[in-house]
C-alpha cells in the first residue's frame, strides 16, 4: 500500500436484506455476505465483537453500548476487521498510530491473530489504555507531541522499514467493520432512528456508518437519510469549522487540551471525505464543551454507564444540538468507549 495514501476498496456488496444474515453466528461477523472479506480468517481472529445492546436513555435518547467489545471500545470492529485482512494476505507484523483505543483493539486482535504489532500513542495517552496495548504483546511507542505529530512519526517509520501500515484511518477494510454499527441498530430497532449522532476525530465510525446508511438506502431498506449530527471537540474542531464556512477543504488546527482525547485530531486525514458527506447529506456539526463533556459522564454512571470522556462528548454534544435546534426526538448515541481505559478522575 502506498503509505499514507488513502485508498477505497472497489466492492459492491449485494442489497441488504436481513434474510441473508448469518443468524447461527453472533458477532458482526453475522452481515459478512455485505463485507469484503476474503475468506473465513476472521474466525481465526474474531472474539465475538459487535452485537452490542441499544437501550433507552430517556424519552428521546438511544443508546448503543458499543464500549461492550472485548477491549471496551467501538474500535474493535474496525480493528478485528482489517487483522483479518492482514491475517488473510499473510502479513505477521503491523505498525499503527493510535490515541489509544484504536491502539489497545489493534494490538489484541493481533495477539488473537499470531501477529506482532507496534502502536505509536502521543504523550499524554491514558496509562490505563497503554497498560492494555502492552498487556497483548505489543511494543508501545510514545511520541512527544499531540495526535497528529504521533501519526507523522508513524508513517515514517513504516515508509523506512517497509512495515505493514495497519492503520484505522488509512486502510479501508477498517471501516468494512464499523459499518457493522449500523447494520446491528437496524436489525435490532427493524428501522433507523430520525437521527444519528456520531463522535468525529478521524471519521472511523462517522463514515463507516455512512457507508452502511448509503447501502440500506440504496438496498431499500430506509427511503431517506436521518439526519447526521457530527460532535467535535470545542477545542479541536477542524470539520465543525469548514462546515460552518462553507469551506471547500478542512484546514489543520492545532488542538487544544481536550478530555475528549479520542477526537483530539487536528488533520482529519479522510477530511475531504467527511466533508462530501456533510455536503451531500446536510449533517450539521456541533462542539462538545469540556464542562459538558464533564457533566454528561455524570448524568451516564448515574444510570448505571461508566463511559470515557470521548463517549460522553457524544452526549455533550447532543444537549449542544437540542439547544441550538430544539427537541431531537428519536436519536441514536454511540456509547464508544469504557470508562476504566481512562485517567480522568471526578466526583461523581
Amino acid at each position: 500500500m502506498n503509505v499514507g495514501g488513502l485508498w477505497q476498496l472497489d466492492d459492491q456488496p449485494p442489497k441488504f436484506d436481513l434474510a441473508q444474515i448469518g443468524e447461527g453466528e453472533w458477532s458482526q461477523y453475522r452481515y459478512r455476505q455485505f463485507m469484503a472479506i476474503e475468506n473465513d480468517s476472521w474466525k481465526e481472529v474474531s472474539l465475538g465483537e459487535g452485537m452490542t445492546p441499544i437501550v433507552p436513555f430517556d424519552d428521546d435518547v438511544l443508546l448503543k453500548l458499543d464500549y461492550c467489545m472485548p477491549t471496551l471500545s467501538f474500535k474493535d470492529r474496525g480493528a478485528a476487521t482489517l487483522i483479518a485482512h492482514c491475517k488473510s494476505i499473510g502479513v505477521d507484523h503491523v505498525v499503527e498510530d493510535s490515541s489509544g483505543n484504536a491502539g489497545n483493539a489493534i494490538a489484541a486482535y493481533c495477539s488473537r491473530a499470531g501477529m506482532t504489532c507496534e502502536i505509536f500513542v502521543p504523550e499524554g495517552t491514558s496509562a490505563k489504555k497503554i497498560q492494555m496495548i502492552r498487556s497483548h504483546g505489543a511494543k508501545v511507542h510514545i511520541v512527544p507531541g499531540n495526535r497528529d505529530r504521533c501519526a507523522d512519526l508513524c508513517r515514517k517509520r513504516v515508509k523506512e522499514e517497509g512495515s505493514y501500515y495497519a492503520s484505522h484511518v488509512c486502510n479501508p477494510f477498517f471501516f468494512e467493520g464499523t459499518k457493522t454499527y449500523i447494520y446491528e441498530a437496524f436489525e435490532q430497532l427493524h428501522r433507523i432512528p430520525k437521527y444519528i449522532l456520531l463522535p468525529v476525530g478521524n471519521g472511523t465510525l462517522f463514515l463507516g456508518v455512512m457507508q452502511g446508511l448509503e447501502h440500506l438506502l440504496e438496498s431499500g431498506c430506509i427511503d431517506y437519510m436521518p439526519q447526521i449530527i457530527g460532535v467535535q471537540s470545542e477545542h479541536c474542531d477542524p470539520v465543525y469549522k469548514a462546515v460552518k464556512a462553507q469551506a471547500e477543504k478542512v484546514e489543520e488546527v492545532k488542538p487544544g487540551p481536550s478530555l475528549a482525547e479520542g477526537i483530539a485530531i487536528g488533520k482529519p486525514m479522510r477530511g475531504h471525505e467527511i466533508l462530501g458527506y456533510a455536503r451531500k447529506y446536510g449533517v450539521r456539526f456541533v462542539h462538545a464543551t469540556e464542562k459538558e463533556i464533564a457533566g454528561s459522564m455524570a448524568q451516564f454512571a448515574k444510570q448505571g454507564i461508566y463511559c470515557e470522556p470521548t463517549a460522553a462528548a457524544n452526549y455533550a454534544g447532543y444537549r449542544e444540538y437540542c439547544r441550538l435546534y430544539g427537541r431531537t426526538h428519536d436519536c441514536l448515541i454511540p456509547v464508544c468507549g469504557s470508562g476504566l481505559k481512562s485517567d480522568y478522575s471526578h466526583s461523581l
